[in-house]
C-alpha cells in the first residue's frame, strides 16, 4: 500500500470512529445514564456468557451455510479452510466499516484457495443477499403479526420493497447467466464465462440455495431471540414478534458504512423502532449496547478461531505432504 492510500485509509477509519463516537455520545447525552447503567447491570454475567455461547454456535451454523453456498458454486473449500475464512471475516467486522466489511475478508481468503475463484466471490455475494432477504422476511413476518405496527398502506409498501429486492436479485442472476460473453475482450470474456458457470452451478441446485435461505432465516431469527432474552433480563418485556419486526431492521441499518462496525447506528435505529410500542429508549439502548458487547466479544473470539483453524489446516497439509513423500520413496 502506498503512503497516499495508507493516509486515506487512516482518514476513513478516523471518520468512522468519529461517527461511532458522535452517535453514541448523542445517545448517552439524551438518555439518563443512571437508568441506562441500572438496566445493563440487571443482566447477570452467566446470562451474558450463555448469550455469547449461543451467538458463537449460530455462527458455526453460519459457517456451514456459507461453505454450502460457495461449494455449490464450485469453490471446493474444505471445512477447516471455511472456518478460517468465515471467522476471519467475523473478526474483521469489529474493525471494518458496517457489518459487511468482514465479507470482503471472507471472500478474499476464500478466493486464494478456491478451485473456482469467481464462484467463491459470487456465492459470497449471494450468501449476503440471502442474509438480507432473511432479515426482510423476518421483519415482514413481525410487521404482519403486530396489529398496529404498520397501517395498510405502509404494509403494502414494505411488501413491495421486499418483492423488488427478490426480482432484482433474480434479474441480476438471469443477466449474468444469459448475457453473451463474446461481445467482450478475451480477458473479460474468460471472467464472464467463469461467472456464468458459477451462476449455472447454483441454478442447477435450487434446493441447496433454498436450504441456505432457510438456514439464514433460522440464524437471524436466533439473534432476534437472543436480543429478546437480553431484553427480559433488562426489564424490557415485549412480545417476540415485536423483536422480529424491529431487530432485523436495526441490523440492516448497521450495514450503512458510516460508523465503525455499525456501532451507534444500530442502537439508535432499535430505539426508534421500538419507541412506538411504548418501549423507553433507555431500555432499548441498554439492550443494544449489551448486544454490541456480545458482537465485539464474538468477533475477538472469531479471530482466535480463525488462527487455530489456519494452524490446523497448515499442520494437516504438512502431514499429508510428508505421507506423500514417504509413499513415493
Amino acid at each position: 500500500m502506498t503512503p497516499e492510500l495508507a493516509k486515506r485509509s487512516w482518514k476513513r477509519t478516523a471518520l468512522r470512529l468519529g461517527g461511532s463516537a458522535v452517535a453514541l455520545g448523542l445517545l448517552l447525552w439524551m438518555l439518563p445514564l443512571d437508568q441506562l447503567w441500572a438496566a445493563m447491570r440487571r443482566l447477570p454475567l452467566w446470562v451474558f456468557l450463555l448469550t455469547l455461547a449461543g451467538y458463537m454456535v449460530a455462527h458455526v451454523v453460519a459457517t456451514m451455510k456459507w461453505r454450502m453456498m460457495v461449494n455449490t458454486a464450485g469453490a471446493g473449500l474444505g471445512f477447516a479452510l471455511a472456518v478460517r475464512c468465515y471467522f476471519a471475516g467475523l473478526f474483521g467486522n469489529v474493525f471494518l466499516p458496517s457489518i459487511v466489511g468482514g465479507d470482503l475478508i471472507r471472500a478474499g481468503l476464500a478466493m486464494r484457495s478456491a478451485q473456482h475463484r469467481a464462484g467463491a466471490l459470487l456465492a459470497s455475494l449471494v450468501d449476503r443477499m440471502l442474509d438480507v432477504l432473511a432479515l426482510g422476511l423476518l421483519a415482514g413476518f413481525g410487521a404482519l403479526m403486530v396489529p398496529r405496527a404498520l397501517d395498510e398502506r405502509s404494509r403494502r409498501v414494505f411488501l413491495a420493497l421486499a418483492a423488488v429486492f427478490v426480482v432484482l436479485a433474480l434479474g441480476v442472476a438471469l443477466l449474468v447467466a444469459m448475457f453473451p460473453p463474446r461481445k467482450f475482450s478475451h480477458r473479460r470474456r474468460r471472467k464472464l464465462v467463469k461467472l456464468r458457470q458459477a451462476v449455472r452451478a447454483m441454478a442447477r441446485r435450487p434446493g441447496r440455495v433454498a436450504g441456505v435461505l432457510a438456514l439464514a432465516i433460522c440464524i437471524q431469527g436466533s439473534f432476534a431471540v437472543l436480543n429478546a432474552w437480553i431484553g427480559k433480563w433488562c426489564g424490557l418485556d415485549i412480545p417476540l414478534y415485536v423483536w422480529l419486526f424491529a431487530w432485523p431492521l436495526g441490523k440492516v441499518s448497521a450495514m450503512l458504512p458510516v460508523t465503525q462496525g455499525g456501532i451507534g447506528v444500530r442502537e439508535a435505529a432499535l430505539a426508534a423502532l421500538l419507541l412506538p410500542f411504548g418501549v423507553p429508549a433507555v431500555l432499548s439502548v441498554a439492550v443494544g449496547l449489551i448486544w454490541q458487547l456480545v458482537v465485539v466479544s464474538g468477533g475477538l473470539l472469531g479471530g482466535g478461531i480463525a488462527l487455530a483453524a489456519g494452524q490446523k489446516r497448515f499442520t494437516t497439509e504438512a502431514g499429508e505432504d510428508a505421507e506423500a513423500i514417504q509413499a513415493r520413496s
